[in-house]
C-alpha cells in the first residue's frame, strides 16, 4: 500500500467517525457547505449581546435547542451515509427527504411554540405526536449512522421500559406511561431529547469545538506538534514523548480522541517505530496519549459542561477538581514511555549529541514558560486594566492585546514557517526549539484570554471562549498577511488565503459538531425514560441488592457498566447514560452504609471509566485507529493500549475514597502541594511496578512493593484507618453538642432503625457530612442532612425531615430511632505514613542502583 493511500484511509476514517464520509459535488455541495457555515454563525450570534441589542432572535432557550438540533440532524443526514455501499458522491433522494423531515420536526417546536407550551402536560394532538414519534426515530437513525447501533439499542432498551413497566419484577416495575405521556415527555418539552445534555450541546459544547477546529485550522495543532517534538524529540524514546506531550496540548482543543489519534499519530508513530517502538506499541502509546487528551481541562471531551449542571457546581470548580488527576495521569503515561525506551536501550532519533535529562527538561520548562509567560502576561495586563480603566478597560486591553500580537508576529517573521513534516522522510531533523516556540507564540493569546475569562473573571463558558473565538478570528485574518508584510514577500493574496482558512474553520466546526449534537439528542432520550418513571430512584434498590451494601462493590459494579456501555459509545454519552442513572443512588448508599463521597467525584469516576471503552475490547475505535496509523494489528494494539490505561482506571478508585486528591477539603497551598507531589511520584512508582521495571528489571517482590507504595502515597488514611478508627462512640442524646463542636468538613454517622416507605423495620447506617462550623448543632444537623432530632427519655428520634432532603433520599423518615452516635476521632495526621513508604522506596532505589552497577561492570567491553 502506497503512502498516499494510506492516508487517504486515515482520512476517510476520521470522515466516518467525526466528519461524515460523504463529500458532494455541485449543487447538494454548495447546501452542505452553506448550512455547515450558517450554524456556526447562529451559535455566535446567539452567544453574543445582539439579540438583546437589536430584539432580532430573542428567543427562549428550548427554540434555541430546537434551531441546533435542526442544523446537526440535517447535516447529518447529508453527510453521513445510511450503509457502508451508499454513495460518497452524491446524496441520493431519501437522504434528502430524511434530512428535510428531521429538521422539520425539530422545527416544529419552534414553529408551533405556542401551541406546544399550551398544551403541556395535557393531550397532544395527532399533529404532535406525528412529529414527536418521528424525530425521535429519525434521531435514532442519525445516531445509528453517526455512532453505530449501541447507543440506539439503550434507547430502545430505555424506551421499551416504559411502557412495560407494570410487567417487570417488582425490583424494577413501575405504573406504565401512555404514549401521551411519553411524547409530550421526551419530545416536546425540555426533559428527554431537547433536555439538559442538548441545553449544554447547544450553549457551550458547540462554540468549544468551534474553537479547536478554528486553532487547528489556523495551524496551532502543527505548532503545538512541532513545539512537542522540539522540546523532547532528543531525549531517548523522543518521539513517544512528544507523542504524549503533543496529544496533551491538542487535547485542550479538541473534544475527539479519534481525530487526536490520527492528526498527531500520522507524525508521531512513524517515529516511534523507527526508533524501536513495535506498531502495536506506538499505536497504543498514541491511543492512550490522545483518550486521555479527554480528561484534560479545559474541554475534557466536552464532559466538564454537562458535570456543572448535572453535580451543580461552576464550571471553575469542574477545572480546579479535574486538573491533579489529569496531570498525574499524564505523567505516568510519560514515565511509562520514559521506562519502554531505558528497557529497550533506544537510540535518540536525530543525528546529534545526545540531550541528558536535564538539559530535556530545561527545554521542557523553557517551552511551556513561555507559552505560560504571554498567558500570563495577558492576565496581567487585563487585571491591571480592570482596576486602572474601569469601564474603559475593554477597548483598552483590545489595543494592548493588538499591539502584543502585531510584535509576536513581527518576531515570529524572523523565523521560518512552521511546515508540515513527512514523518516518512529518511532523516528527521528535530526543530530548534527556539525557532518553533517563536513562530507559533502568537497562538498562546487567544488560549490566555480563554483561561483568563474562565479561571479569573469567572465569566460563564460560552461567554469566555466566545472571546477567544473572536481573538482567534482577528488572528487568522490577520496573521498570513502581517507576516508576508514583515518578511516583505506580499503578494496580495494572503488576507484571501486567511479568509479561506476561517471558513474552512467554520464548516469543519459544525461537520464535527453533527456527531456530538446527535449523541446529546440521543442520550436524552434515556434521561428522559429516567426522569419519567423514577428509575434513578430504584437504582438505589437494584445497587444495593447487588452489592449488598459494600461500596467498593458498588464502585466496581458502577466501572463494570461504564465499560460494558462503553463498547461503541463515545465517552461523552456513556457519561451521560451512566451518570444519570448511577450517580446519585451511588452517593445515596454510600450515606447509608457509612461512607461520605462527594457527587462530583462520583461523575468524574463515572467519565474515567466511560474513557477506558477506546481501548476496550472487542469494540475499541480509538484504537483501531491507532493500529490503521501503525499499520498494527488491531486487537494486539488495543490490548496493549488497555495495559498502558491501567494507571488511568486506578484513579478513580482514588479520588472517591480520597477527594483530597481533586482538592476537595484542601485549605491551604501546602496541602495541595503535597497531595499533588505524592500522586505524581506515586503514578510513577505504579507505572514502575505494571512495567516490571524501575532502574533495573524488578523482582517480584519489589514490583508488589512498588504497587503497595504507590496506593500507600495515593491514600495513606487506609493505614491510618488500621491504627486509629476514625470514629469513636458517643452518647446519642449528645447528638446537637457534637454536631456543633465538629470542625469543618466534619462528618458524623449514627445507626438508625425505623419503618421504611414498605412497612418494614430495617436498620441503617448513615453518614452526614457538617459542612461548615459555626452554627448551633441544631442548625448544622438540618442544613447538612434536613433532620430535626427529637430528645426524649426513651431515646433520640427523627421530628421531621425536609422535602427533598439529604436525608429523604437515604429513606430516613419520621420517628426513626437513632440507635449509635459516632463522632470523629482525634488522630495524627495521615500523612505521616507518607514516611514508611518514602523509606521503603529509597530502599528499593539504593538496592536497584547496587544491582545495575554490577550489570554494568559485568558487562563485556
Amino acid at each position: 500500500m502506497t503512502d498516499t493511500s494510506h492516508q487517504e484511509q486515515l482520512g476517510e476514517l476520521i470522515a466516518e467517525n467525526d466528519t461524515g464520509a460523504r463529500d458532494p459535488s455541485g449543487l447538494a455541495r454548495k447546501i452542505v457547505l452553506s448550512v455547515a457555515l450558517a450554524w456556526p454563525l447562529y451559535q455566535l450570534y446567539m452567544a453574543s449581546p445582539l439579540p438583546f441589542l437589536t430584539g432580532i432572535g430573542l428567543i427562549d432557550d428550548s427554540q434555541q435547542r430546537a434551531i441546533h438540533l435542526a442544523f446537526a440532524l440535517f447535516l447529518g443526514f447529508m453527510t453521513f451515509p445510511a450503509f457502508l455501499r451508499a454513495p460518497r458522491r452524491h446524496i441520493p433522494i431519501y437522504d434528502w427527504v430524511l434530512a428535510v423531515a428531521a429538521a422539520g420536526c425539530a422545527l416544529y417546536i419552534l414553529v408551533f411554540y405556542r401551541e406546544v407550551v399550551d398544551n403541556a402536560g395535557g393531550l397532544r394532538t395527532p399533529a404532535e405526536t406525528i412529529a414527536s414519534l418521528l424525530g425521535m426515530a429519525l434521531v435514532l437513525e442519525l445516531t445509528r449512522r453517526v455512532l453505530g447501533l449501541s447507543l440506539v439499542i439503550v434507547a430502545a432498551v430505555f424506551t421499551v421500559y416504559v411502557f412495560t413497566g407494570p410487567l417487570l419484577p417488582e425490583l424494577i416495575s413501575h405504573r406504565g406511561f401512555s404514549l401521551n405521556r411519553y411524547v409530550d415527555h421526551m419530545w416536546l418539552t425540555t426533559e428527554g431529547v431537547f433536555g439538559l445534555p442538548l441545553g449544554v450541546s447547544n450553549s457551550f459544547i458547540f462554540l468549544f469545538v468551534l474553537f479547536g477546529a478554528l486553532l487547528d485550522k489556523g495551524g496551532a495543532g502543527n505548532f503545538f506538534i512541532k513545539l512537542s517534538f522540539s522540546m523532547l524529540g532528543h531525549l531517548r524514546g523522543g518521539p513517544a514523548k512528544a507523542a504524549v506531550v503533543s496529544s496533551g496540548l491538542t487535547g485542550l482543543i479538541s473534544g475527539s480522541a479519534i481525530a487526536n489519534v490520527v492528526t498527531t499519530g500520522t507524525f508521531t508513530i512513524p517515529l516511534m517505530k523507527r526508533i524501536g517502538f513495535s506498531g502495536e506499541k506506538a499505536g497504543a502509546i498514541e491511543v492512550s496519549s490522545s483518550i486521555n487528551g479527554q480528561i484534560m481541562p479545559p474541554v475534557m471531551g466536552a464532559a466538564a459542561f454537562l458535570m456543572t449542571e448535572f453535580v451543580g457546581i461552576t464550571y471553575f470548580e469542574v477545572v480546579v477538581h479535574a486538573f491533579v488527576p489529569a496531570i498525574v495521569s499524564y505523567i505516568g503515561l510519560f514515565y511509562i514511555v520514559h521506562l519502554e525506551a531505558v528497557k529497550a536501550n533506544m537510540p535518540v532519533l536525530a543525528k546529534v549529541q545526545e540531550s541528558t535529562l536535564l538539559q530535556g527538561l530545561g527545554r521542557f520548562l523553557f517551552g511551556f514558560g513561555s507559552l505560560a509567560l504571554v498567558s500570563g502576561l495577558v492576565y496581567a495586563v487585563a487585571t491591571g486594566l480592570g482596576l486602572v480603566a474601569g469601564e474603559y478597560a475593554t477597548p483598552v486591553a483590545a489595543v494592548l492585546m493588538t499591539v502584543l500580537y502585531v510584535w509576536l508576529l513581527k518576531i515570529a517573521a524572523r523565523y521560518p514557517e512552521l511546515e508540515i513534516d513527512d514523518p516518512n522522510a529518511p532523516l528527521i531533523e528535530i526543530p530548534k526549539l527556539k525557532p518553533t516556540l517563536m513562530a507559533g507564540l502568537h497562538f498562546a493569546l487567544p488560549i490566555g484570554v480563554l483561561i483568563w475569562c474562565l479561571m479569573i473573571q469567572r465569566l460563564s463558558p460560552g461567554l469566555a471562549v466566545s472571546w477567544a473565538i473572536v481573538v482567534m478570528v482577528a488572528i487568522m485574518l490577520t496573521q498570513k498577511p502581517l507576516l508576508a508584510h514583515f518578511r516583505k514577500t506580499a503578494s496580495g493574496g494572503e488576507l484571501r488565503q486567511g479568509f479561506a482558512d476561517l471558513i474552512g474553520g467554520m464548516i469543519a466546526g459544525s461537520r464535527n459538531m453533527v456527531g456530538i449534537a446527535v449523541a446529546m439528542g440521543a442520550a436524552g432520550i434515556i434521561v428522559g425514560v429516567v426522569s419519567l418513571t423514577g428509575l434513578g430512584l430504584l437504582m438505589t434498590e437494584i445497587i444495593d441488592a447487588v452489592a449488598g451494601g459494600n461500596v467498593m462493590l458498588m464502585l466496581l459494579f458502577t466501572a463494570l457498566m461504564c465499560i460494558v456501555l462503553g463498547m461503541g459509545l463515545p465517552t461523552t454519552a456513556n457519561y451521560i447514560v451512566v451518570a444519570s442513572v448511577m450517580a446519585q443512588p451511588l452517593v445515596t448508599l454510600a450515606a447509608q452504609n457509612g461512607l461520605v463521597i462527594p457527587l462530583f467525584a462520583v461523575h468524574l469516576f463515572v467519565f474515567y471509566f466511560g474513557l477506558m471503552s477506546g481501548t476496550t475490547p472487542p469494540v475499541a475505535v480509538d484504537s483501531f485507529a491507532g493500529a490503521a496509523v501503525a499499520r498494527s494489528d488491531p486487537m494486539k494494539t488495543c490490548v496493549q493500549a488497555f495495559y498502558y490505561s491501567l494507571r488511568t482506571a486506578i484513579l478513580p478508585f482514588i479520588f472517591v475514597m480520597n477527594p483530597e486528591m481533586l482538592l476537595i477539603g484542601v485549605e491551604s497551598w501546602w496541602s495541595a502541594a503535597l497531595i499533588i507531589v505524592s500522586a505524581t511520584i506515586a503514578m510513577c512508582v505504579f507505572a514502575a511496578a505494571t512495567q516490571g521495571f524501575f532502574l533495573v528489571k524488578n523482582h517480584k517482590l519489589e514490583s508488589a512493593l512498588l504497587v503497595i507504595i504507590a496506593l500507600s502515597l495515593l491514600r495513606p488514611a487506609f493505614w491510618l484507618d488500621r491504627v486509629q478508627p476514625p470514629f469513636v462512640s458517643a452518647d446519642p442524646r449528645a447528638i446537637h453538642q457534637v454536631a456543633e463542636k465538629a470542625g469543618d468538613g466534619a462528618q458524623i454517622q449514627m445507626l438508625m432503625t425505623g419503618e421504611n416507605f414498605s412497612g418494614d423495620i430495617v436498620t441503617r447506617k448513615v453518614a452526614i457530612p457538617l459542612g461548615q462550623s459555626g452554627a448551633v448543632g441544631e442548625e448544622r444537623l438540618l442544613a447538612a442532612a434536613g433532620l430535626e432530632m427529637r430528645l426524649g427519655a426513651d431515646g433520640v428520634f427523627v421530628e421531621n425531615v425536609a422535602f427533598n432532603s439529604p436525608a429523604q433520599k437515604w429513606g430516613i423518615d419520621f420517628d426513626w430511632q437513632v440507635l449509635e452516635l459516632r463522632q470523629p476521632a482525634v488522630r495524627m495526621a495521615k500523612e505521616w505514613f507518607h514516611i514508611p513508604a518514602y523509606a521503603t522506596l529509597m530502599m528499593i532505589v539504593f538496592v536497584q542502583l547496587a544491582r545495575r552497577r554490577k550489570q554494568t561492570d559485568a558487562a563485556p567491553i
